[in-house]
């Protein structure tokens, strides 16, 4: 049974197609944490990287996003949407095998590394890309911010828990077999997604004997961001906290916290951990908070609220339990805050887009909101050697807390709900964008 006729909200729990999803997604979730500890190790210590070189190993993760734009645009000419994102799964899954693979025989290379991640990246792109035209097919409107809430739940669950088990699994099997943990989930992950039933319409396109061009395609995902008040409003500020959160970046937060601060390793590690639960409690409350104050207002709050405590860190002086306190703090009410602002700004962004144009959009999306990430590290990098790290954690909390002023001209403030004519009379002229459109 097809979805998007449906407005009112369903409870989730009972929705066996949404629990496989969710299950799929929660899987995955955890098995990357353990990647994320597993393959930087892989560098360092069997093959003796560099800090450069192990920086590049994280650059080329996302790297294919600066393609997503082209990339969007090819998926939204595919019928199929579920059958790419079961491929994204395989497609990671065997990658992430040639490592234990290379492993045994003794073969692993620097150079191989950065194939799984440049692969595994362009994958995951595929993946996102495909993700917003079937999660609006399965979920209902009016279901969309809880949906969204328990989806990002699971991811911040996997922050609290994923290293303190990737952690002894690492250091039980090694890195590379460690590995294998996370291959298995996106197998599963496969087995799970190819059980979800949702009707998938034909594209537009493909009734037409000349489809547009793929650069058309690209440009008119662009076009459809640049022109609707909502979507503009919403990727400015996005790309804004992106950028000045990678100015900060968790690597120049941990060498603060070490060399300024003089927190020793253990604390650090428990900070993040009351971080990650600030981003679970974040996810669990954000349907909660909409309901009470808007989507919108609800918004306008995360935006500030994910980077302004960067500030509390920086500023933190006096004797350990105050600086470590401080530490803890920053990270638990950013980490609450970036689940309130996702959450909502995604349930928003799904219920505004066209469904002709989903995945064009979100390539689109993708490759200007998380293009600013590795921009946002370098001149963070620069930042830190010219004026101090304090200093560039003071204006990478000013400059992302300032990424609201995207946001109060827009429409996005008086938005209370999803309900189509909430959105749609706050659009204004974009109105006429609400309407699906050919590929």
């Amino acid at each position: 049974m097809s979805r998007p006729e449906q407005t009112g909200a369903i409870a989730l729990w009972r929705d066996r197609r949404f629990c496989r999803f969710w299950a799929a997604q929660s899987v995955s979730q955890f098995g990357d944490r353990i990647t994320e500890l597993a393959l930087p190790l892989i560098a360092v210590s069997p093959l003796n990287a560099s800090a450069n070189e192990v920086a590049w190993l994280t650059a080329l993760i996302w790297t294919p996003n600066l393609l997503a734009i082209f990339l969007g645009a090819w998926v939204d000419h595919q019928a199929h949407k579920r059958r790419l994102m079961i491929l994204a799964d395989l497609v990671r899954a065997a990658v992430l095998l040639s490592l234990p693979a290379a492993h045994l025989s003794g073969t692993v290379t620097l150079g191989q590394l950065y194939a799984v991640a440049l692969l595994t990246g362009t994958a995951g792109v595929l993946f996102n890309t495909a993700y917003p035209p079937f999660f609006v097919r399965l979920v209902p409107r009016a279901s969309y911010v809880d949906a969204n809430s328990k989806l990002s739940a699971s991811r911040s669950a996997s922050y609290a828990v994923g290293p303190a088990i990737g952690g002894p699994l690492v250091q039980a099997l090694t890195a590379p077999v460690a590995i294998v943990v996370d291959a298995l989930t996106f197998l599963v992950s496969a087995v799970l997604v190819s059980r979800v039933s949702v009707d998938e319409p034909l594209a537009a396109c493909g009734t037409t004997s000349v489809a547009p061009s793929l650069l058309r395609r690209a440009k008119e995902g662009l076009t459809f961001i640049v022109r609707h008040p909502v979507l503009r409003a919403g990727l400015g500020c996005a790309a804004t906290v992106n950028f000045f959160t990678f100015v900060a970046g968790s690597g120049l937060i941990v060498l603060f916290a070490s060399r300024s601060l003089e927190l020793s390793a253990g604390v650090i590690g428990i900070a993040f951990g009351i971080g990650a639960t600030g981003s679970l409690l974040g996810a669990v409350f954000a349907p909660k908070i909409s309901r009470r104050f808007g989507v919108g207002r609800s918004i306008i709050v995360g935006a500030v609220l994910f980077p302004a405590p960067i500030a509390i860190a920086a500023t933190a002086d006096g004797p350990l339990w105050l600086r470590a306190g401080a530490l803890a703090a920053a990270e638990f009410f950013s980490g609450f805050g970036v689940m309130l602002f996702d959450v909502n700004l995604n349930s928003l962004q799904a219920a505004v887009i066209a469904d002709g144009m989903r995945s064009r959009v979100a390539g689109a999306y993708s490759t200007i909101n998380y293009g600013m990430r590795p921009v946002g590290a370098i001149v963070g990098g620069l930042l830190a050697t010219l004026i101090g790290l304090r200093s560039t954690l003071l204006i990478a909390a000013v400059g992302g807390a300032l990424s609201l002023l995207w946001l109060l001209p827009s429409p996005i403030p008086r938005i209370r709900s999803l309900a189509p004519s909430n959105t749609a009379d706050t659009a204004g002229d974009a109105d006429d964008d609400q309407r699906p459109v050919p590929c």
